[in-house]
């Protein structure tokens, strides 16, 4: 009978023990000394020994399981706090040497720059053979072109530019100056993605404002934003921007221009007119035997008169106007040449010109360096305008005739200058 309270003792204990065991192992040390304050409950607090007086086997068995799920725990939690701070310390390092990197960059490009010369003339400047003004002429580095100098010899420089290599009289030429050969190129983004979005915002959460295939050349805006992988960049819908990731960077200049290269130009210019001049002749002479009178014929020879005096590079613009006012209306495409089915800007310029015999590069930026540059108070019905990201045809009266957007095709748009006119380059 004695022994019955005994047993009913060590139940209760037993009870008690299993009740509030689950919360024992709980640890809210900070992690510098979990491994110390578990070294300290496995040691002593929860030794079997201490426990088994007044605890069944099952009882430490439980105290033993609980305890090795919870270092198992404090192991795992340990590890992920090395490989975040391996992982941090890669970021770390990659930063730092994606900066030691733009560095270096930023050096080659500045002894680039000091091998460069911009031509500073209000024309061109000759480019001899040898550094003698009376030695054999190569060709020509017109105003604003870029040349690499290969050396200076004294007053000259022996400079590459373009197909020719020869001398320029060195006080024709800046060498050197980062801050003017920057200005007078363009810097261009290359798509390097098979599709590239244009964003109204530097986020990849704002609104696309429109979608340029791999390979195509965008202008650019500004690159205040390229740190935060972001290149500002011209399109037609205005400035948009793009990730700097799917972009390749470099700056167009213009470069010389070799004799043969001239001559040919010119060739094929003169050859245009004069096939457009004998045509006009025939048209008139035509019409001015349709006529019943002498009267009609003699109006008709004056007015020959005046029209072969003025025959000239403005009829000649004027006959690129004429040809491209008769797909007025025509769907714009971005990427396309078709001026029935559907043109961009450039598209639109390059084949309407190639209906005349003028090869032109499909690219607004690289129309900046066709023909050559006339000032925008003495353009000519003909002339290409350029502005940021976009190109049209002047067609007189202070009016483009362009392929503007996707919404509005081919169309006419007054004034000429509705947007920064950047260059206006003559082709006749």
């Amino acid at each position: 009978m004695r022994n019955r309270p005994l047993k009913l003792a060590a139940c209760c204990m037993a009870g008690t023990l299993l009740t509030t065991v689950p919360a024992y192992p709980v640890l809210a040390a900070p992690s510098a000394g979990i491994s110390e304050y578990t070294s300290t409950i496995l040691g002593s607090e929860l030794n079997t020994s201490s426990v088994s007086a007044g605890v069944s086997t099952a009882v430490a068995g439980y105290l033993e399981e609980s305890l090795a799920s919870q270092r198992s725990s404090v192991e795992a939690t340990q590890v992920d706090a090395v490989k975040a701070s391996g992982a941090e310390a890669s970021k770390s390092k990659a930063k730092k040497v994606s900066k030691e990197a733009k560095k270096s960059s930023q050096k080659e490009d500045q002894t680039d720059y000091k091998n460069m010369a911009v031509a500073q003339v209000n024309d061109y400047v000759n480019i001899r053979k040898k550094p003698d003004e009376n030695a054999k002429l190569l060709g020509k580095l017109y105003s604003n072109a870029v040349a690499t100098v290969i050396r200076k010899q004294g007053d000259w420089y022996k400079i590459r530019s373009g197909s020719v290599t020869g001398y320029v009289k060195g006080d024709f030429v800046v060498v050197g100056d980062e801050k003017l050969i920057k200005s007078v190129g363009v810097q261009i983004a290359k798509v390097n993605t098979t599709t590239l979005k244009v964003r109204s915002k530097a986020s990849k959460k704002s609104e696309v404002l429109t979608l340029v295939p791999g390979g195509e050349e965008l202008e650019v805006s500004s690159m205040k934003s390229f740190d935060d992988g972001w290149v500002k960049v011209a399109v037609e819908e205005g400035d948009g921007f793009v990730s700097s990731d799917y972009v390749d960077i470099s700056r167009e200049y213009t470069y010389a221009e070799s004799r043969a290269e001239e001559e040919a130009r010119l060739a094929i210019e003169q050859a245009r007119i004069e096939a457009e001049e004998a045509a006009r002749r025939a048209q008139e002479a035509a019409a001015a035997g349709s006529t019943s009178t002498g009267t009609s014929s003699g109006s008709s020879s004056a007015g020959s008169s005046d029209s072969t005096s003025s025959g000239s590079t403005s009829s000649s613009g004027q006959s690129v106007v004429n040809y491209a006012s008769q797909f007025l209306g025509n769907p714009y495409v971005y990427g396309g040449t078709s001026l029935t089915n559907g043109a961009d800007c450039s598209g639109f310029v390059m084949s309407v010109y190639a209906h005349f015999g003028v090869s032109l590069p499909h690219s607004s930026n690289a129309l900046r360096g066709a023909g050559y540059g006339v000032s925008y108070s003495s353009m000519q019905p003909g002339d290409i305008i350029c502005y940021d990201g976009h190109v049209a045809i002047y067609a007189g009266g202070n009016t483009v005739i362009h392929a503007s957007n996707p919404a509005d095709g081919i169309k006419y748009t007054s004034p000429a200058n509705y947007r920064s006119v950047v260059a206006v380059r003559r082709i006749f």
